[in-house]
């Protein structure tokens, strides 16, 4: 069994990606680096709100940064969160499924 303070830090680790954007970007650096522009020109939101995202992000290690120029280029620091997203899609279905067949089993007795 896990220490109250592994799970505290394991729960600080998942809340960092519980967030949409957080997701989004975490997947759109899975194969590439990116700079700054590139993610941000990817959501119609202000740069600030972006830089927040990437800075939660930074702050547990999932994504690192480094400057080139004017610009900072994030990479995906830890890809098995890839591997993570993969059990949670596994998850999703699951529970879709079977919420269906609740609703299904609902709807026969209407």
């Amino acid at each position: 069994m896990i220490t109250f303070e592994e799970a505290e830090l394991r729960a600080k680790i998942l809340k960092s990606l519980a967030h949409p954007v957080r997701l989004m970007i975490v997947d759109m650096l899975k194969d590439k680096e990116m700079s700054f522009s590139e993610i941000s020109s990817k959501f119609d939101m202000d740069k600030s709100t972006i830089s927040k995202h990437l800075s939660v992000l930074k702050q547990v290690g999932i994504v690192t940064s480094r400057k080139v120029k004017k610009d900072m280029i994030y990479k995906l620091e830890i890809p098995c969160v890839i591997e993570f997203f993969e059990c949670s899609t596994k998850v999703l279905r699951q529970y879709i499924n079977r919420h269906k067949s609740v609703m299904d089993q609902h709807n026969d007795f209407v």
